[in-house]
């Protein structure tokens, strides 16, 4: 049977059929036509017209008494809630005129002869022919139904979806969005159901929804069918995916994976209710839904959708669990941070804060302070408070009417992809979701601090924090010869500065990662038999439940927690500075107690290179190389340099630099740069035989002065003495700068003395320095600072 006015098959549909099919079905006809050929798997199906909705109506006489509903509702003569159940017991009494049910059950039984099959399964979602355009991209405004099977099934699922085009919240939606009611009509999509039940699926984004950030893919994947990921029922599975190096199909840049609780999952239900929700095993909630294959054969799809449309796009996918196919069952294009302005960036900065009560996933980026209002059921929504902090245990559409009331919103569950944080993106309101503990652990009209802009993670603080926020414009950044580069640590934060035109990460702390992610020595990794602390014991046995070998797990989470920063800025350079940790530090990690020495003064003790080749660290040195070769050899992040910190010798030195080959990193080999941080006086000294040995210096002018001044910089009463401006402090510094560029190497300096004091950036534009490293909310002044110092040497 061919396509008609009244119904189509969805291979004949396209993206410039939206006013006939609605935006879901035209996307689905447009895969289906154009990337069929480049790999997208789509399950075939067909589509009621617009047509076939106006002809329901008017075989039923609704137009004019839907038209007079909505006249009273729009008066104020009843409520909405009246309104909405009278229009949809309308439609719901309604039949299809015969011509139109014989049509659509022809094509189901012509689907179900493809498929080899009596009576499929289908799902049978609604795609209204106003929904997913960029000014109407609330999620779920119209219903899905799931595991339909036969004809009457299907009819009177249509009819259900006729029916939804006038559920509360989707009057309330266009009323507030100056639709006419008796304008939007509704297509109904028809298409195979994919077995996600027995497998997994979820939501996909072609850009980091938080940040905005384009080079990246974002997965969420849940077992069963995807409504629960949708609804934010479940605390998915999480990948990020970096896009530049996955298209040779050489490298695997899975720069993240989290495994969520999935608490549930969504499967076929005989009775009346087609699907019902079950509890998941203990196997199931600890495994990932997706092999890494099929996480990187999703991103690449990701990309070949969003290079169709030309914009960054939102879809969901499928895999089913019979044949372990995967196929993209939606696609739409991302409407906030495709809509956001890119001229300026918002950073909050926390000066004061109360104990941290829960936390989970950031949304919004921004920081907001106010009293709780707890809401468990949407019954109870009329209780809520206007500009209270909404706390509840998830969301759907019908919460819509209060989340945009609230200052901010607090979740039990759901991912970076569920309802609650899709909303609260598009309202503009932060928010921590996936807590797992907020509705039992606090309370309404309860005072907190709700934090999301300190990465990736949410924190809700107790009181009111006091916080600084700041607009910075990036349309009058100055070029500058000499490069101002980003010091970054949290790995989580990375992505939210990307917008900055810095000139690369001069200074990535690999403690942080191995202090907040990994959070265990190494040697205990390796030597876990060493372990005696049995509360250490355990935990290092909960953190690496899902690594059969400990030492894996070490190299994986520092790998994956360094390529979030690498990927940033790709492919401009990132300096790693290997760990330099002290060893007072070192013993704070789990099960480090046993592994290293208690000393006098650790911050000229065995700290940096010193314990590279030592055989009290040498294996776990080897981690860290490990990782940093999965690094750039395995992600692709060859934009990567090491750097040696706190090395004495240049004998040092070529001990440190042979241990790494040992472990198949060798200076120079593959474009592999190697620099060493200057904080000693002996590298100054020594500058041109460590130049031999190193491609750069990266200045800590912190250690430098400590130790050219002989001033412990941590003393209070020695602190009138500690100056990066002293004259022997810029000796050193001028002096490293002329003897490294005579050996052709390059000086970098990471440090807030350049922001803190124009007079030094000055000076060190004066030296001829080739890099200044700052955090990134100092970036722009200190940009600015060496301009205004290039231009003063010029003249």
């Amino acid at each position: 049977m061919s396509s008609s006015e009244t119904v189509i098959w969805l291979e004949d549909a396209s993206r410039k059929d939206v006013p006939r099919v609605g935006g879901k079905n035209a996307s689905l006809g447009e895969m289906l036509n154009q990337l069929g050929s480049k790999g997208i798997a789509v399950p075939s199906g067909f589509a009621t017209t617009s047509q076939a909705y106006w002809q329901f109506l008017e075989a039923n006489d609704l137009m004019a008494r839907i038209a007079e509903a909505v006249e009273e509702y729009v008066a104020g003569h009843v409520t909405l809630a009246e309104t909405g159940a009278a229009v949809r017991k309308m439609i719901l009494r309604g039949t299809f005129p015969a011509d139109l049910a014989a049509e659509i059950g022809e094509f189901y039984r012509q689907m179900s002869a493809k498929a080899g099959r009596d009576e499929v399964d289908v799902a049978v979602r609604s795609s209204a022919t106003a929904e997913d355009l960029p000014d109407a991209s609330f999620a779920g405004q119209q219903e899905t139904y799931l595991n339909i099977k036969g004809e009457r099934e299907l009819l009177d699922a249509c009819k259900r979806c006729f029916a939804s085009l006038f559920t509360d919240r989707a009057i309330s939606y266009r009323q507030v969005k100056g639709f006419d009611h008796l304008k939007v009509a509704l297509s109904i999509g028809v298409q195979l159901m994919v077995r996600s039940d027995k497998g997994g699926s979820g939501v996909m984004f072609s850009i980091d929804t938080e940040t905005g950030f384009d080079k990246v893919v974002v997965i969420n994947a849940a077992w069963g069918l995807g409504e629960n990921v949708v609804q934010g029922a479940v605390d998915p599975d999480e990948f990020v995916v970096f896009k530049p190096l996955l298209e040779s199909g050489e490298y695997r840049p899975i720069v993240e994976k989290k495994v969520g609780a999935k608490g549930i999952k969504m499967i076929y239900s005989e009775g009346a209710e087609k699907t019902r929700n079950v509890p998941t095993s203990k196997k199931e909630r600890a495994a990932y839904v997706l092999s890494e294959d099929e996480v990187l054969t999703l991103a690449r799809w990701a990309v070949i959708i969003e290079q169709h449309y030309g914009c960054p796009m939102d879809m969901e996918w499928a895999k089913d669990g019979d044949t372990g196919a995967l196929f993209i069952v939606q696609a739409r294009p991302e409407t906030v941070q495709a809509r956001r302005d890119q001229s300026s960036f918002k950073s909050y900065t926390i000066k004061s804060k109360g104990k941290v009560l829960t936390k989970g996933l950031s949304i919004g980026g921004s920081v907001i302070a106010g009293r709780l209002c707890l809401i468990e059921d949407v019954a109870d929504i009329d209780k809520f408070v206007d500009g209270s902090i909404l706390v509840t245990g998830t969301t759907d559409p019908d919460w819509v009417p209060i989340m945009k009331r609230a200052a901010g919103i607090i979740t039990d569950h759901g991912g970076r992809t569920s309802h609650a944080a899709i909303v609260s993106r598009e309202l503009g309101v932060p928010a921590v979701v996936g807590t797992g503990e907020a509705t039992h652990i606090l309370h309404s009209e309860q005072e907190v601090t709700l934090s999301c802009a300190e990465g990736d993670e949410g924190f809700v603080y107790e009181g009111f924090a006091e916080y600084e926020e700041k607009t910075e414009s990036l349309s009058d950044i100055p070029a500058t010869r000499t490069k101002v580069m980003l010091n970054i640590a949290n790995p989580g934060s990375a992505f939210r500065w990307w917008q900055i035109p810095t000139d690369g990460v001069g200074l990535a702390r690999m403690e942080f990662v191995i202090n907040n992610q990994i959070q265990v020595h190494p040697m205990a990794l390796i030597h876990f038999d060493q372990v005696t602390d049995e509360a250490a014991r355990e935990k290092i046995k909960q953190l690496t439940r899902d690594y059969d070998d400990k030492s894996e797990y070490f190299v994986d989470k520092l790998a994956r927690g360094l390529a979030r920063i690498a990927a940033t800025v790709y492919p401009k350079p990132v300096i790693v500075r290997m760990s330099d940790f002290k060893t007072n530090e070192y013993a704070g990690l789990l099960g480090g107690a046993g592994f290293e020495p208690a000393e006098e003064n650790p911050m000229i003790g065995f700290r940096g290179a010193s314990r590279y080749y030592s055989e009290a660290y040498r294996a776990g040195f080897a981690l860290e190389c490990q990782a940093m070769a999965r690094l750039r050899n395995d992600m692709g992040f060859d934009n990567v340099t090491m750097m040696i910190p706190f090395c004495r010798s240049v004998g040092e030195a070529d001990k440190v630099l042979e241990v790494m080959a040992e472990n198949g990193l060798h200076r120079g080999e593959n474009g592999l740069l190697v620099y060493v941080m200057c904080e000693i006086p002996s590298n100054v000294i020594l500058a041109k035989d460590f130049a031999s040995r190193f491609d750069g210096f990266s200045i800590g002018s912190n250690d430098l002065t400590q130790l050219t001044l002989g001033v412990d910089r941590d003393s209070d009463t020695l602190s009138g003495l500690f100056d990066e401006q002293d004259p022997a402090v810029k000796w050193m510094i001028s002096n490293v700068i002329r003897e490294a560029h005579a050996a052709g190497a390059k000086v970098g300096l990471c440090g807030q003395a350049p922001s803190d004091h124009p007079e030094f950036a000055e000076f060190l534009v004066e030296c001829g320095i080739d890099s200044m490293s700052v955090t990134p909310d100092s970036f722009i002044a200190v940009k600015k600072q060496v301009a205004a110092a290039e231009a003063a040497q010029a003249k």
